[in-house]
C-alpha cells in the first residue's frame, strides 16, 4: 500500500498506511514481548483481574449490581491508560533497556502533566457512559428496588430487555469508538515523545481515519479479547490484557513515522 498523506494537514505526514491484516502482526509482536518480559507482563494482567473481582464484590456489597454491566463495558474506555506500563516494557525491550514492575511509572513520569490530561479525558468519557447507562436503566427498568433476582428477570425477559440491550450496546459502542480513536496511538506517543495531548490525540484520530480497515479489525480484536476475559470471570485478563497492551505499542510503531 502507498502512504496516503493529505498535504493540507501536516500531522498526517507522520502517519503510515498499513494493510488491513496488520493487527495480526501486532499481536505476534506483542506475544514475543510477553515471552521476553515473562512474569512482569502477567503481573499487569493479574492486577486487572484482581481489580475487576474487587469492583464486582464492592458493587454487590453496596447493592448496586446494575452498575456492573456498564462498568465492565466501560473498561475498554480506560484500559489504554491502564496499559501504560506494558507500553513502557515494550519500548524498553525494543531499545535493549532493563525492565521491571516500576517502569510504567517511569514512563509516565517523563510526561506527567500530559498523561494527567489524557487520563482526565478518558475519565470524562467513562463517567459520561456510566451516567448514560444509569439513565437508560432507569428509563427501561423503572424506579424500584434492584435485587439480583429482579435484575436477572429483567435481563432474561426479551420483551423487557431487548430494546434496552440494543440501545445500550449502540451507545456503548459509540463511546468506545471515540475512546479508541483518541487514545489508541495517543498514549504510547505521550510515553515515547515530548508532545502535548492535542497533538497526540490528533495523530491518533488521523491514524484511525487513514487506516480505518486495519483499525476497525484491531478494535474488533480488542473487543473480542475483552468479551472473552469477562466471560471467563476475568481470568482472561491475566493473559489477554498484556498481549493487547504490548501489541498496542507495536501498532503505534507501525502507524507513526519515527522521529528524524
Amino acid at each position: 500500500m502507498t502512504d496516503r498523506v493529505p498535504d493540507f494537514f501536516p500531522i498526517a505526514r507522520q502517519i503510515k498506511a498499513v494493510p488491513i491484516d496488520q493487527p495480526w502482526v501486532w499481536l505476534a509482536a506483542g506475544w514475543q514481548d510477553m515471552r521476553r518480559a515473562g512474569a512482569m507482563s502477567l503481573a499487569y494482567g493479574g492486577a486487572i483481574f484482581a481489580l475487576s473481582v474487587l469492583l464486582t464484590l464492592v458493587l454487590f456489597e453496596i447493592d448496586l449490581p446494575f452498575l456492573l454491566l456498564p462498568m465492565l463495558a466501560g473498561f475498554a474506555l480506560v484500559a489504554p491508560l491502564m496499559a501504560a506500563g506494558l507500553y513502557e516494557i515494550s519500548r524498553r525491550l525494543e531499545n535493549g533497556l532493563p525492565i521491571g514492575l516500576s517502569v510504567g511509572f517511569q514512563g509516565i513520569a517523563r510526561n506527567p502533566s500530559q498523561f494527567g490530561l489524557m487520563g482526565l479525558l478518558l475519565l470524562v468519557i467513562h463517567l459520561a457512559w456510566i451516567r448514560l447507562a444509569t439513565l437508560l436503566f432507569a428509563l427501561f427498568y423503572g424506579i424500584r428496588e434492584v435485587s439480583i433476582t429482579s435484575l436477572l428477570d429483567f435481563l432474561l425477559t426479551p420483551s423487557h430487555s431487548l430494546t434496552f440491550l440494543v440501545v445500550g450496546t449502540l451507545l456503548g459502542a459509540t463511546l468506545a469508538a471515540i475512546s479508541f480513536a483518541v487514545s489508541c496511538i495517543a498514549i504510547p506517543m505521550l510515553m515515547d515523545r515530548d508532545v502535548d495531548v492535542v497533538k497526540a490525540v490528533s495523530t491518533s484520530v488521523l491514524a484511525v481515519r487513514l487506516n480505518w480497515p486495519a483499525m476497525a479489525l484491531w478494535a474488533g480484536l480488542i473487543a473480542f479479547a475483552t468479551a472473552v476475559s469477562i466471560a471467563t470471570f476475568y481470568l482472561g485478563f491475566i493473559l489477554l490484557m498484556p498481549l493487547v497492551g504490548h501489541a498496542t505499542w507495536h501498532a503505534y510503531r507501525d502507524l507513526v513515522r519515527p522521529l528524524p
